[in-house]
């Protein structure tokens, strides 16, 4: 077992306590960096409606949107977490974001993270395997 990389090797770090941010310094453990990351996010989803899924540096929201109510509380929640990434001094990579509509007969609305619209993707890669959606239509 290689306890010494990690999904943040090569990568840096900072963190925030009371509003002080520490200086950026470079990931050296492949356990360490992901722990204190995990620490550090675990308030996340405080206020979330739907489903959010966190594992290492992977952040997953899910609902139901089967209403415009569904819709509605998904949009809360991803400018719930961009406040957060904000308030916490931390980005989202925008650009791995990815809606993915599931359903027949899904609406497939269009979603935005702060003030960029995320685009569609008709896949996800999940841990071991994929996710894809198919048109019925």
């Amino acid at each position: 077992m290689d306890l010494t990389g990690g999904p943040l090797d090569g990568g840096t770090q900072s963190f925030v306590v009371n509003s002080s941010m520490s200086k950026w310094r470079p990931v050296t453990s492949g356990v360490l960096g992901p722990a204190l990351f995990n620490i550090f996010v675990v308030n996340m989803d405080s206020g979330i409606e739907c489903t959010l899924s966190k594992f290492a540096n992977n952040t997953k929201l899910c609902g139901v949107v089967d209403t415009l109510e569904g819709r509605d509380a998904i949009q809360r929640d991803l400018d719930r977490l961009e406040r957060w990434a904000r308030a916490n001094r931390m980005k989202f990579n925008k650009a791995k974001c990815k809606v993915l509509h599931m359903g027949r007969c899904n609406p497939k609305h269009n979603y935005r993270l702060g003030r960029e619209w995320i685009e569609s993707s008709p896949e996800e890669k999940v841990l071991g395997g994929c996710w894809w959606t198919r048109s019925s239509t």
